[in-house]
């Protein structure tokens, strides 16, 4: 059988040479997607809002590569910040993930001005201003990918979620629009839609509701984990995903077909 070398070995999925901009890189699916890419070959700028766990994040991916690694602090829904961001990448990228976004539980009937500000900003207004910013600039290279991170909530109801859900819907409906934007530069734009994935905001909500066994039965596949989310990341900024743009794909292990 003929062997086959490290140098001739096809790997549609490899990052290699590409700039992967990630925000909420700080801890959970953002900290698991900017590692996995840089896994991958991937040379990354990270952001998030916490000092500290942006530093234990940048250290982090120190440890797998020695590429250039950059971490900037910034809040997103401030526009200064969000200008800083931008200024800081000096050159162009080939990729972005929006990975920051925050979930709030509110009926709808108890829900205030405040709380669908404060989802609506953090997850739609600042994502969609940055990408903004960076397109003005010519700051997203020909061939790059836009990826957003949903929700399963954007899909189908869940009681409690009601400015959630329609933050992620909103995301979903205009990442179609601005593919059909950015399509004559070959700039793809996707989202993922996770349902329920074990990290640390999952843990959080079981110490308050108590076990999630009853929710995990609803599961065929069980719940997910951070590098499912990654992998599906991969996938979508890399070349194996080249004929993909404009399109959510539902990561649930199997709960909308139960």
């Amino acid at each position: 059988m003929t062997q086959v070398s490290d140098e001739t070995r096809f790997n549609p999925f490899n990052l290699s040479g590409r700039r992967i901009l990630v925000t909420g890189a700080s801890s959970g699916l953002g900290l698991a997607i900017a590692q996995s890419c840089a896994r991958m070959g991937a040379e990354l700028v990270v952001t998030g809002r916490d000092r500290d766990r942006l530093t234990l994040a940048l250290d982090a991916l120190r440890t797998i590569s020695d590429l250039p690694h950059l971490s900037v602090q910034a809040d997103l829904t401030v526009a200064e910040q969000r200008a800083e961001l931008v200024a800081a990448l000096g050159n162009e990228i080939n990729g972005i993930v929006h990975s920051a976004g925050i979930s709030r539980l509110c009926p709808v009937r108890m829900m205030s001005e405040g709380h669908l500000r404060e989802v609506q900003t953090i997850n739609v207004e600042a994502p969609m201003l940055l990408t903004q910013a960076l397109l003005k600039r010519n700051l997203v290279g020909g061939g790059g990918s836009i990826l957003f991170i949903a929700s399963i909530a954007a899909h189908i109801g869940v009681a409690g979620v009601g400015a959630y859900s329609g933050s992620k819907a909103a995301l979903v409906a205009m990442s179609r629009c601005l593919a059909m934007e950015v399509v004559k530069r070959r700039i793809r734009v996707n989202c993922l839609s996770p349902a329920l994935v074990e990290t640390p905001l999952l843990e959080a909500t079981a110490k308050v509701i108590g076990s999630m066994e009853a929710e995990r039965n609803n599961y065929p596949l069980g719940f997910g984990k951070p590098e499912d989310v990654a992998n599906a990341a991969i996938f979508m900024l890399s070349d194996a995903s080249r004929w993909v743009t404009g399109t959510t794909l539902v990561m649930d292990g199997g709960l909308t077909i139960t």
